[in-house]
This record gives structure tokens, C-alpha cells and sequence, in this order.
């Protein structure tokens, strides 16, 4: 038998960032393959400790560039518990009415890209027309469209002053989401690189941490919003499946997308029949110190499990700081599900991991 070495990446515009496949084949069936990550090294928890807990805040919303707010939370919420600050129940609707727009224009952005590595081009814009929209509101709320910066220790930075974007965003978004379901999920050539390609276990998917839509598309029930403070009087379903292949990773992502509008809904809902403050004026970020000790916060964000250990010495500045994100681990498990496939199958298994590597080369 004859083996042939195979570079797939870091060039390559289907890895989601700088990352190196090194396939090895037996003509084009994958024999094994090693990932090889690094060359997006930006030494994000390294410099959290030559900086002010304020200096640093801008900074996370870079650890996951689609999913800034969720780094933005849990940063700031780790701060808010050592430093034993209560944020306005105003504050906390705002924050999961963020996230959960910023959930949905990361799936519609993974959609998008993922349809276009399969070969369809169409798709691809018609997700990228939706998040547009969302993109738009983020840009008036915030100034910005990928690095918000909104969130800060005790609160918002400012309240939502207008809503009618949000009730557009909701009104348009369910019937194309339909639109999506007639070209994608009818589709038999997206049927036939997606159904069974990339079968994750559950005690795969248990072995190698794997969290977010990749864990529950194996039927397991894991979603820590319903242990979190913020979503405990919000309704909503945790999408699972039965099988966790790349078919079934795509379903749980857009079922998710509809249970985020349902929680953005009852978030909006209550944020108008509410006139309380956004804002705690029981902490200054400028000399913010905080206490000695530590503490792990948690979300869940589009990408999986993101934890946020913070450690404080009582000085200005953190003692240290460790990120725990989703696609680390994604990219660890790999090597295992493309082993007995060929090289067509590599991206659209990848792909289905919704992987982007500044969140792994942190």
C-alpha cells in the first residue's frame, strides 16, 4: 500500500483560520491525520496580567471574534462575583437579548460559510442578508460590528432606546429561516455529504469535552443557560439530536436559532414593561481592585462551553487569567472522525464543527 502525506491548511480558506491538516491517504480514502495548531498565537490570557482589569475588558471580545458578548459576560460577570457587585435585573435582560442576537448571527454566518464549502453558493448570501440585519443593530446599539465592547462590570453601557430593529429582525427572520429549510434541508446533494459523515458518540463526545450544538446533536442534554441566574424565568427548549453527524449538527444549530428568538421575544417583552436603571454605580472600573481569590464563570456560547477563570491578588490588575472555549476541543477530536472517509469529506466534516481557531490559539 502506498501512503501519500497531504497538507490541508493553514492556507486554505475552509479552515476557519490559520490551522494545518496533515492528512495522511491510501489513494483518497484518509488513513489518519494529525491537526496541527499555534500559528494564530495572540497570547490573549498572557496579557490580562500586564493590564488593568478595565484595560483588559476590550480585549475578550476577541477570544471569539463572532461571539464577542459572551466573552464580554463572562468576563465581566467573574469580576462582578469577586468583587460581590449585584447587576440590575434591567441589565441582565439586556445581556441575554445581546447574546442571544449574537447567537444567531454566528449560526447564520457558520450556515452561510458551511453551505459555500459544500459547493452552494446561493445560501451563502442569503444568511449573510439576514445577519446583516443584526450586524446593523449591534453598529447603532454600540458603534461597532464584530468588537462591541458593550458590556461592562455592573451592567450595560447604555440602555436600548429603541426596539423596532429587534421586532424587524424577528418579524423577517422565521420565514426566511423556512427559505432555508426548502434549499438546504430538501436539498439530496447537501443530504448526501452531510448524513453520516462525522459520527460523534456520546462517549466520544464525553472522552474529548466536546460541548454546545456538536454535544447535543448526540442527544445529550447539556445547556448551561438552565443553570444560569439570567435565563431562569425565560422559556426555552435545549435542541437536541439523535445522531451527531454533520447533518445533525446543522439541524440542532438551526433549531437554536429559533429558540433564541423565542428567549430574545420574552427579553423585549419585559425590557418595555421595565424602567429601572442598567447601570451599577457600586463599582468603579478606573481603580477597580479587586479582593483575593477566584472564580470560574460560565456560558454558553455559540461554540460551545466558554469558562472564564479568573485570579486576583487584590492588586489593580488580574493575577491570571485562563479562557476555556468550544473549539479547542472540537479540533482535538478531528483526527477520529475522518479516519475510513476521503479527502471530499474532510470540509464538510470540519465544517460542521463550527471551529474558528482565534478561539484555539488564544
Amino acid at each position: 500500500m502506498n501512503k501519500m502525506k497531504i497538507n490541508i491548511g493553514p492556507q486554505h480558506p475552509s479552515t476557519h483560520g490559520v490551522l494545518q491538516i496533515i492528512t495522511e491517504l491510501d489513494g483518497e480514502n484518509i488513513v489518519n491525520c494529525e491537526t496541527e495548531i499555534g500559528y494564530l498565537h495572540r497570547g490573549m490570557e498572557k496579557l490580562a496580567e500586564n493590564r488593568t482589569y478595565l484595560q483588559y475588558l476590550p480585549m475578550v471580545d476577541r477570544v471569539d471574534y463572532l461571539g464577542g458578548f459572551f466573552n464580554s459576560f463572562a468576563f465581566c460577570d467573574a469580576v462582578e462575583n469577586l468583587s460581590q457587585t449585584e447587576v440590575p435585573q434591567r441589565a441582565k435582560y439586556i445581556r441575554v437579548l445581546m447574546m442571544e442576537l449574537n447567537r444567531i448571527a454566528s449560526h447564520l454566518l457558520w450556515l452561510g460559510t458551511y453551505l459555500l464549502e459544500l459547493g452552494a453558493i446561493s445560501p451563502y448570501f442569503y444568511a449573510f442578508r439576514e445577519r446583516e440585519m443584526i450586524l446593523r443593530f449591534f453598529e447603532k446599539l454600540t458603534g461597532q460590528r464584530l468588537m462591541y465592547n458593550y458590556f461592562k462590570f455592573g451592567g450595560v453601557r447604555k440602555d436600548i432606546e429603541f426596539t423596532e430593529d429587534i421586532e424587524e429582525i424577528l418579524k423577517v427572520l422565521p420565514e426566511k429561516l423556512k427559505d432555508y429549510e426548502r434549499i438546504i434541508a430538501d436539498n439530496p446533494v447537501f443530504l448526501e455529504r452531510t448524513k453520516d459523515m462525522g459520527i460523534i458518540t456520546e462517549e466520544a463526545a464525553l472522552n474529548y469535552s466536546i460541548t454546545g450544538p456538536n454535544l447535543r446533536a448526540t442527544g445529550i442534554k447539556y445547556d448551561t443557560r438552565k443553570e444560569s441566574d439570567y435565563y431562569k424565568d425565560i422559556d426555552f427548549n435545549v435542541i437536541t439530536a439523535e445522531k451527531s453527524d454533520a447533518l445533525n449538527r446543522y439541524l440542532v444549530r438551526t433549531g437554536e436559532i429559533k429558540e433564541s428568538m423565542k428567549i430574545i421575544s420574552q427579553c423585549l417583552d419585559w425590557l418595555k414593561t421595565d424602567t429601572s436603571d442598567c447601570i451599577s454605580s457600586k463599582i468603579n472600573e478606573i481603580n477597580l481592585k479587586l479582593p483575593e481569590g477566584e472564580y470560574i464563570s460560565k456560558t454558553e456560547a455559540p461554540r460551545g462551553l466558554t469558562l472564564c477563570c479568573l485570579v486576583s491578588d487584590g492588586s489593580e490588575k488580574p493575577y491570571r487569567v485562563k479562557w476555556r472555549t468550544g473549539s479547542f476541543y472540537a479540533v482535538q477530536i478531528l483526527p477520529e472522525l475522518l479516519k475510513g472517509h476521503t479527502v471530499p469529506d474532510i470540509m464538510a466534516i470540519y465544517g460542521s464543527l463550527d471551529v474558528i481557531l482565534p478561539e484555539v490559539d488564544r
